[in-house]
């Protein structure tokens, strides 16, 4: 009896693995194409024809929103907001909400891609604020209050104070802001416009209407879908 319990439960751990790893960057989709999972949406943004832009920091900026999507945290779904890039201009448009958890820390510690930063912004997350992402991939801060309004932004019906925070701090700056929302969408903004949804678990398709206007390109990769904007 012991066997089979054990049995079933390493079954479950391995398929709960299986469907919260992600492809990693340079994988090759479903579609054949590789060169990082998230390509298309970086070759999208107009940071990508600035000289400072590290694509190789966008993309584990976006590739850490779906994971908080689809892992949420304690149980529950969670929001949060990413900026990436022009981050002097973002702290300008914001302010702190709280005192800033990263203060004081090096930048080496707040390198995107660093493991236990990951954890520790999946933690942070359940906060309220932004995190704001230089081009360098260093999170400069958190918890931040975008103090940005862009009244010519217009955005679909459904879409909270989060995604107008996101969207008008793109506008208004050169950032790409990367909105992760309670219903486990994750959603990408460049100049005021929605560009890019992921969709973190297919069968999510069948129950949210994809808000990014046509025509869009959509790729696979797994179980999770990406929907960018064509230029």
């Amino acid at each position: 009896m012991l066997d089979n319990t054990q049995s079933i439960s390493t079954a479950n751990d391995e398929l709960l693995s299986a469907r919260q790893s992600l492809p990693l960057v340079g994988d090759i989709s479903a579609n054949g194409r590789a060169g990082g999972m998230f390509k298309s949406i970086c070759q999208r943004v107009r940071r990508c024809d600035k000289k400072n832009l590290e694509p190789t920091n966008l993309e584990p900026t976006i590739e850490l929103a779906v994971e908080i999507a689809r892992e949420g945290r304690e149980g529950r779904r969670i929001g949060t907001l990413f900026t990436f890039g022009d981050a002097d201009a973002v702290l300008a448009r914001s302010r702190p909400l709280i005192l800033d958890p990263l203060a004081g820390h090096t930048q080496q510690a707040r390198q995107i891609t660093d493991p236990n930063l990951r954890g520790t912004i999946k933690e942070l997350a359940q906060l309220d604020g932004a995190f704001v992402v230089s081009d360098q991939g260093i999170v400069v801060s958190a918890c931040r209050y975008l103090d940005a309004a862009a009244s010519n932004v217009a955005l679909p019906y459904g879409m909270a104070s989060r995604h107008l925070a996101g969207a008008s701090i793109s506008q208004v700056t050169d950032a790409v802001a990367i909105v992760v929302s309670e219903s486990s969408m994750v959603r990408v903004f460049d100049d005021g416009k929605l560009v890019g949804e992921i969709i973190p678990e297919l069968w999510l398709m069948d129950h949210y209407n994809v808000q990014l206007a046509a025509p869009y390109q959509e790729e696979v990769v797994g179980d999770l879908a990406v929907l960018t904007a064509k230029a």
